[in-house]
């Protein structure tokens, strides 16, 4: 279940929500529905004997997501 950060186009409030489908979550601070997706960074282990983290959406291991929220192919999340 993906949890995504929005800004409020009304009071400017930036916040998360857990979201299901298309739902489009009301600002927390003003109830406005007036609300956008931020475009969050998404982490991922690298493969590798570093065990570091890569940011920005890919992972440097194999599968066919760019972020743990994708299933492959077109995401909204990471635009993979």
């Amino acid at each position: 279940m993906p949890i995504f950060e929005y800004k409020c186009g009304k009071c400017g409030q930036e916040f998360e929500e857990l979201v299901f489908g298309e739902d489009t979550p009301a600002c927390p601070k003003c109830g406005s529905t007036k609300t956008s997706k931020l475009m969050s960074r998404c982490r991922a282990k690298s493969g590798g004997d570093g065990g570091g983290d890569d940011f920005g959406g890919l992972s440097s291991g194999g599968g066919g997501g760019g972020c743990s929220s994708c299933s492959g192919g077109s995401c909204s999340t990471c635009g993979h």
